[in-house]
């Protein structure tokens, strides 16, 4: 079956490859403007400048380097190789999306709160016929899930210090033997404290993986598809979600007082296949090259490419290196005036995305539906079909990104979200009331049930993917290493926000939360109409003109931070 699959992937992405070379270059790279009224040029009237150099060859860590204007093709074919890779990032992806899938599963397991969080189960019992809003009220219970967070959001930045001094391959190991360590802890766990160990180490973890696995990943693909391939890593966090609620709905099953160990536990699983991937493979040319490995270098990309001639590829990887040691300190230049479009945007977005509460869904589903009135079994394979619906939303997103542009999924899913988060707490606050007391009619639940699942929808193939995939389209060279950080750190920080307070606000503001959430997902919407502009099809190197023609961004542009292509091109 293995091997079946990998033929058939390898039969797509080489047809995809000999589709993109037959298509023109204002096709593949630049994209068509509708209505324009005349067709492109495939050559640029000015000579590249230095800074076009720069963000062309950074594009793709050397993938895209014009020597006369035109964009380059490079020789070799998709290998078997560059597929490895990809199941190599896909298992990065799914220790994210496991560790966020079975952390909410547990927590809502008897076994489990009897064990380490006794004071949450008593609440619980004693909720009965009571509010049900506060039953899982417990600071130390969203610790357990929280602390993850604060350990990834400061392993990131040390995390982008080993991956450019010691190579991608040393922070995948590293990501991925803590990850192994700290689910390992967990499962053999007796108290508190060692089950925040753990925790800890997972977020280590999870921090390292994070920065290493996208980046190891775009480096190792042929440009042609390098985007495709890494929204397979997004994919591949949603299908741990999904396989996380299985493992809870099977585990959730054995009453020995064991089940949430399998759980956490198997977490190992996708680490240790990590980890002895990253063993098995080599690190990526433009590390070698960057550390000055350079015939390591020609050998891996020899490799990678299936063919020798690739003197050209190299070439520009160490002229993309050396380019890249010339810039001056990127964080004192992200507070520049032209980069604030870049500054808000790396702040906003993933502000934005976790101001959603798709992760209040993630984390805590297995409790929300418990406490709407599902059983134990009904909330846990609740959680495996609002998983399920996050995946194959995911695809949506896969497929008409490019088609239809990141405004039009950002305006969709943000008025789906709108709508079903509104829905979701008229019901709740009308039937199951503010008092905790009421009781839905398995008709209602299920409703409930179906509105949260439109929204998962909304979230997966809008705000998900976009929001990470926006913000790697639009640093420039020169802050990217910096912006990229920012990005991380801030989804980090937010993600630890609402997961250290939902409970306690599910408690206090009860059906309230959702027009919370409502609101919020509103103000993102407009944030994307006025201030967001189509990045569809448009260069990295030529980004600088989507914010100069921008209604706003533009005052904080100026004509000499445009390159003389971009010149041409606004002409």
């Amino acid at each position: 079956c293995f091997h079946g699959a990998l033929d058939l992937c390898l039969i797509f992405f080489d047809a995809q490859a000999r589709r993109y070379k037959k298509a023109p270059s204002h096709q593949r790279y630049r994209g068509a403007q509708k209505g324009s009224g005349r067709k492109r040029k495939q050559t640029f009237a000015f000579p590249p400048s230095p800074q076009r150099r720069r963000a062309c060859a950074e594009m793709a860590g050397g993938g895209l380097a014009p020597s006369n204007g035109e964009v380059k093709h490079y020789n070799g074919r998709v290998t078997s190789f560059v597929i490895v890779t990809c199941v190599i990032a896909a298992t990065g992806g799914l220790i994210f999306g496991y560790d966020i899938g079975v952390s909410g599963g547990v927590t809502s397991m008897d076994e489990f709160l009897e064990k380490f969080f006794p004071s949450v189960l008593e609440q619980e019992n004693k909720a009965s016929g009571k509010n049900q809003w506060c039953q899982f009220d417990s600071q130390m219970l969203t610790s357990f899930t929280s602390s993850l967070y604060v350990a990834g959001l400061i392993s990131t930045y040390f995390a982008s210090m080993v991956t450019q001094a010691f190579g991608r391959k040393s922070s995948m190991l590293f990501g991925g033997a803590a990850f192994l360590l700290g689910s390992a802890i967990n499962g053999v766990a007796m108290n508190v404290a060692m089950l925040i160990i753990g925790r800890i180490l997972l977020g280590v973890g999870v921090g390292f993986a994070n920065q290493a696995v996208p980046l190891y990943l775009s480096e190792m693909a042929p440009p042609q598809l390098r985007g495709a391939l890494n929204m397979g890593f997004q994919m591949a966090t949603t299908i741990g979600i999904f396989v996380a609620g299985l493992v809870n709905y099977g585990t959730g099953k054995l009453h020995a007082g064991y089940g949430w160990r399998i759980s956490v536990a198997l977490a190992a699983v996708p680490a240790l296949i990590m980890t002895l991937g990253a063993v098995a493979l080599p690190d990526t040319p433009n590390s070698l090259v960057e550390r000055g490995l350079r015939d390591q270098a020609k050998a891996t990309l020899q490799k990678i490419r299936g063919t020798d001639d690739v003197e050209a590829e190299l070439q520009d990887m160490i002229e993309a290196s050396e380019e890249a040691k010339k810039v001056s300190d990127p964080w004192s230049s992200i507070l520049r005036p032209e980069h604030r479009p870049h500054l808000v945007m790396a702040i906003a977005i993933p502000m934005f995305q976790q101001l959603t509460g798709i992760n209040v869904i993630m984390f805590y589903a297995p409790v929300l539906f418990k406490t709407i009135g599902f059983g134990d079994s009904a909330s846990l394979m609740s959680a495996v079909i609002s998983g399920l619906v996050n995946v194959f939303a995911t695809t949506v997103s896969i497929a008409t990104v490019d088609k239809f542009g990141r405004r039009v999924l950002f305006l969709e899913g943000g008025i789906q979200m709108v709508v079903s988060q509104v829905a979701v707490g008229a019901i709740l606050g009308t039937f199951f009331g503010d008092a905790g007391t009421g009781k839905l009619s398995p008709a209602l639940a299920n409703l409930v049930l179906a509105l949260i699942c439109v929204y998962v929808a909304a979230f997966a193939w809008s705000w998900g993917p976009l929001g990470w995939l926006v913000p790697s389209e639009i640093f420039p060279l020169n802050i990217r290493s910096a912006g990229q950080s920012i990005v991380v750190g801030v989804n980090f920080l937010f993600t630890f926000i609402i997961a250290q307070l939902f409970l306690m606000a599910l408690c206090h503001l009860k059906s309230g939360l959702f027009h919370l959430f409502a609101a919020f997902v509103v103000v993102m919407t407009l944030f994307v109409v006025f201030l967001v502009p189509e990045t569809k099809g448009v260069p990295i190197e030529e980004m600088t003109l989507v914010w100069k023609k921008h209604w706003f961004w533009k005052k904080y542009i100026l004509d000499d931070h445009i390159t003389p292509s971009e010149h041409w091109r606004a002409d």
